[in-house]
């Protein structure tokens, strides 16, 4: 079976593979989920995903060269480490550029850490289909973590709340855009806020005003860390702070109903209808509401 071209597998045979260390079986699974195909999708619903890290933030703060540095420090401590880099496509083409992977200088060239670009494609928002049972493909893979990069901070980010265990959320010493991030409500539902740059000036300041603004919520307690990615400081403190996350009751509500609606949308767009009712919208054959109704009874 090894002589057998991945391309060539079965689901079943491509999850044997994958979880004998096959990284191309593992890169044929992830591209068949990707692309909607049931059985594969299938193929790793009954397996327990490991932990998950969403990492996101503004455009420009240094979020894949910090899930660079955090990548290297857990593999470094004898973990397997998944990387998912989601990069936006063309909602025409639906190509995209998956770049991210040129900024992990560390990452790239480490045996213990897979990285995977992940283009949007037909997703609803900005979080790519079927990237659960992605994550759940790594850890058949053996993979100890999954650390997944988002395409930056705005009302539609906060999907990723959905998706992953936990949430990072990084600003630079400017604050950028934080505040989409404080509109969407996002920054309350991080786990663990960091301040990237943390050589430059105006980190510090960042990080207080950021502490300002929590502690007049829910989210008081949410740890601020200031960092420096590029120069390797403050990393110490900030897997610390990750490995101290504390559960909070109101976070978790909004997590699972965002989880809902997400596994509801996806369940929705993935159907055959879906397109066929974009089209008749099109041609002008119905209505949005005829639309909605034509999906739900398939």
């Amino acid at each position: 079976m090894v002589g057998i071209g991945a391309e060539f597998m079965t689901e079943s045979e491509l999850v044997s593979q994958a979880s004998q260390g096959s990284r191309r079986a593992l890169a044929r699974l992830l591209t068949m989920i990707q692309q909607g195909d049931q059985e594969s999708i299938d193929s790793v619903l009954s397996i327990s995903p490991v932990q998950s890290i969403g990492i996101t933030g503004p455009p420009g703060v240094g979020k894949s060269c910090l899930t660079d540095c955090l990548a290297k420090i857990f593999a470094d401590r004898g973990e397997r480490v998944g990387v998912l880099c989601i990069d936006p496509s063309s909602p025409i083409s639906g190509g995209s550029l998956l770049g991210d992977r040129m900024r992990m200088e560390q990452s790239g060239v480490h045996d213990r850490i897979y990285i995977r670009s992940v283009a949007t494609r037909t997703s609803h928002s900005s979080i790519p289909l079927r990237l659960k049972a992605m994550i759940s493909a790594l850890s058949i893979a053996g993979m100890d973590r999954v650390l997944i990069e988002t395409v930056g901070v705005g009302q539609t980010e906060i999907g990723i709340v959905s998706m992953t265990d936990s949430v990072l959320l990084v600003d630079g010493p400017d604050r950028g855009d934080i505040v989409q991030a404080e509109k969407a409500g996002l920054l309350e539902l991080a786990d663990v806020v960091v301040v990237n740059k943390g050589d430059l000036p105006g980190s510090e300041q960042a990080a207080a005003n950021i502490r300002s603004g929590l502690a007049l919520g829910p989210a008081s307690n949410v740890p601020v860390v200031v960092v420096s990615a590029l120069n390797r400081t403050g990393i110490d403190e900030l897997v610390e702070a990750l490995e101290s996350i504390q559960s909070r009751p109101s976070v978790e509500i909004v997590k699972w109903r965002h989880r809902l609606s997400s596994a509801v949308m996806d369940e929705l767009v993935s159907r055959s209808s879906f397109e066929s009712a974009v089209r008749d919208l099109v041609e002008g054959h119905i209505s949005i509401e005829q639309a909605i109704q034509n999906i739900i009874q398939q």
